[in-house]
């Protein structure tokens, strides 16, 4: 079934105010293809005298927020992002191809977690990023030497730290790795989840089956706390082209929220999906609830003052990280309603689909 995106225009690409460029990112021929890219899109490309992202800013913190937002800088990723860390339960591995996000979700789960102003740095040394992978094959603990997922081989989950099909039309960085995995004989599957849906950049390429798009979604009635991103029913129609052009698709729902009214907007949205994706054979869901920190939600209440979106300690829980810190998450009565009723629903309209985890 081949479907229009939809019925709507496509929102248009997010395009930075400035692109900031560091002196190491122009030695590198992915940075200066991303500059130019960039220039030919009408973005000023400004050049960088050394490695330190700076530029001037408003003094307003609010001011401030907003022309970070709309910033983008070509840095050459650190040697850390070149030592893949697991990243659970998604992947075995974390592959980073940026750092940011252009959206401005209520909810971001980044917020706290990138120092210094929120602006978006995507990474020149593609290549470099590209050669490491190789000693990660067959390695990890996730799907590697899971029984219920090795089939998937070893997995890279490139949107850990970004939105990387948000960034693709300045970038082509998401192409350029699609086109790696497709063309390697021992990689098994990249993975990437987005909140838009200009996939036309993807759909020619020669993925060979080794890329999973999934599509980060939630209720139309929540877009509110979505800004930026692309309706969700064109995130759906897109899915929906990619699955068609024979790639793997997947569902991510995320964060699942516990609003009044949360199982009438949830059953609309697994009913749309459905529409579009129910004869999919290869599907995958993954259900990630709703949790904040002390930090984020110091910062998501500095960005998004007035928010609508509960971050109070109603119907929650503390959990302690692996990191030692603590994070507030729904109570063992919510999660357990919400758990039977996403399990029973989803069974109920997309029983081809299979759900990997819920966390």
């Amino acid at each position: 079934m081949t479907l229009p995106l939809s019925s709507d225009r496509l929102r248009p690409n997010w395009l930075p105010r400035r692109i900031l460029i560091t002196r190491s990112a122009r030695t590198f021929e992915h940075g200066r293809a991303i500059a130019a890219r960039a220039a030919g899109l009408g973005v000023p490309v400004i050049e960088l005298a050394n490695d330190r992202v700076v530029w001037e800013q408003p003094l307003d913190a609010r001011a401030a927020y907003a022309d970070a937002k709309a910033t983008l800088a070509i840095v050459v990723a650190p040697p850390s992002k070149l030592r893949l860390e697991p990243i659970a339960p998604s992947a075995d591995w974390r592959v980073d191809l940026a750092a940011g996000c252009p959206a401005h979700c209520s909810y971001c789960y980044l917020a706290g977690s990138l120092k210094g102003p929120p602006i978006t740095r995507v990474y020149a040394n593609l290549d470099e990023i590209l050669g490491v992978l190789p000693r990660y094959m067959n390695e990890g603990t996730i799907t590697s030497r899971s029984a219920a997922r090795a089939h998937e081989g070893t997995t890279f989950e490139a949107s850990c730290y970004t939105d990387p099909l948000a960034l693709e039309h300045v970038t082509g960085s998401l192409s350029r790795m699609i086109d790696w995995f497709g063309r390697s004989e021992t990689a098994t599957q990249l993975r990437f989840t987005s909140k838009f849906a200009d996939v036309a950049p993807l759909l020619a390429l020669d993925h060979g089956g080794k890329t999973r798009m999934r599509a980060s979604i939630n209720p139309a009635s929540y877009a509110r706390f979505e800004g930026g991103t692309a309706p969700v029913a064109q995130r759906l129609a897109a899915l929906r082209r990619m699955a068609d052009a024979g790639y793997p698709v997947g569902l991510t729902i995320a964060p699942i929220i516990a609003a009044d009214g949360w199982e009438e907007a949830y059953g609309m949205l697994l009913a749309d999906a459905a529409a579009l994706l129910g004869d999919t054979a290869d599907l995958t869901i993954e259900l990630i609830t709703h949790r904040f920190t002390g930090g984020s939600k110091a910062v998501l209440d500095s960005w998004y003052p007035g928010s609508a979106l509960d971050m109070t300690k109603a119907q929650r829980t503390t959990k302690r990280t692996k990191f030692g810190t603590e994070k507030q998450v729904y109570d063992t009565a919510t999660m357990k309603r919400l758990r039977g009723w996403f399990t029973a629903g989803i069974a109920h309209v997309l029983p081809l689909a299979r759900i990997l985890y819920w966390t």
